[in-house]
């Protein structure tokens, strides 16, 4: 059983994937309205984010875990239209953001009421929507398994992309010191201006190198990598002694890579990484509890912010998601509706 407002007349309209390939296969269409089951609750979708794993999805790259929408999108934000069996701590007509495992590309979707969050005070709902994906993976890779305390120094690659951008500002307001890399010098500058005291324009210059400078030999305590491929060795080179490698991605294309092992041994180096998607509703759970309780008071005073790049109505995701390829964007990408 579940409480639902009258939406008499609402249909939902989505965007689907009509078979794996360039943004032009992204097609709306409607379909049935989803129902919220246990522990679910429904959102009227105001605003989606769009994020590089949709992107992987409409390739054919990255199918959704089994159970999932197959609809993209894996953040929303709106207000709960309706509520499932067991939800207590929301109530229709809640605003809030969510983390979802699909489904974020339509004008309703369904999401586990432990991966909601309120919209915190100061934003509007296209800057909640481009909160979920991105500080959910964030806090899980860099604070809670890379460990990342005060005082520290971290190295973050792909500093203007949505994660780079939020990874920097909730670093530097817990007090790391933080280096990023990027690949042009005006999203170097835009990267200092987001908490890096240093970007590494990696087109130009050798972040290895630059890093060693920086930190007297040293090198840095944890980087945060969605590059993988040839970086994941050079990352090694670039962390102190038992410094933490996060890895989060591969957009260098390539899964494997080559090590020096001995390195990973004398310098007692750790090596990690997750993919958010597969996790289960229990562990995003945990998540966003964390998230809630060490970062919303920082987002509700504005020490950090999502930063949105620009917003697409939904009806035009293929042009969102020639934007994300072309990586001229710096911050997230957001669909409304």
């Amino acid at each position: 059983m579940f409480w639902e407002l009258d939406v008499a007349g609402w249909a939902l309209i989505c965007v689907e994937i009509s078979s794996p390939g360039a943004p032009d296969v992204l097609r709306t269409v409607e379909r049935p309205d989803p129902a919220p089951g246990r522990g679910e609750v429904l959102i009227r979708v105001a605003a989606a984010g769009v994020n590089r794993p949709d992107v992987m999805q409409r390739r054919g790259l990255y199918p959704p875990p089994p159970g999932a929408s197959d609809i993209p999108g894996l953040e929303v934000a709106g207000h709960i239209e309706a509520v499932g069996d067991g939800v207590h701590d929301w109530r229709i007509g809640d605003r809030l953001c969510a983390l979802v495992a699909g489904g974020g590309y339509a004008t309703v979707c369904v999401a586990p009421a432990s991966q909601c969050l309120p919209i915190p005070a100061p934003l509007d709902v296209v800057a909640a929507a481009a909160i979920p994906e991105t500080f959910f993976t964030v806090w899980s890779n860099v604070f809670d398994r890379g460990r990342l305390r005060s005082g520290e120094t971290v190295l973050v690659h792909g500093g203007s992309s949505g994660i780079g951008t939020t990874a920097m500002q909730l670093a530097a307001a817990r007090g790391a010191r933080v280096l990023a890399t990027a690949g042009s010098d005006e999203k170097c500058r835009r990267c200092e201006s987001l908490g890096a005291e240093r970007a590494i324009n990696y087109r130009t210059e050798d972040f290895v190198a630059v890093v060693r400078d920086l930190t007297a030999g040293r090198g840095v305590d944890l980087i945060l990598d969605m590059v993988g491929g040839s970086y994941v060795d050079r990352n090694l080179s670039a962390l102190a002694m038992d410094g933490r490698l996060a890895v989060i991605g591969f957009m260098e294309g390539e899964p494997m890579a080559t090590v020096d092992l001995r390195r990973v041994l004398s310098r007692r180096l750790t090596i990690t990484g997750s993919a958010l998607r597969p996790r289960s509703v229990q562990e995003k759970g945990e998540i966003a509890v964390a998230l809630r309780r060490e970062v919303w008071p920082l987002l509700e005073r504005g020490v950090v912010t999502p930063i949105v790049y620009r917003t697409f109505p939904l009806t035009e995701a293929a042009a969102a998601h020639r934007l994300m390829e072309s990586s001229e964007h710096i911050g997230k990408i957001v669909l409304v509706s």
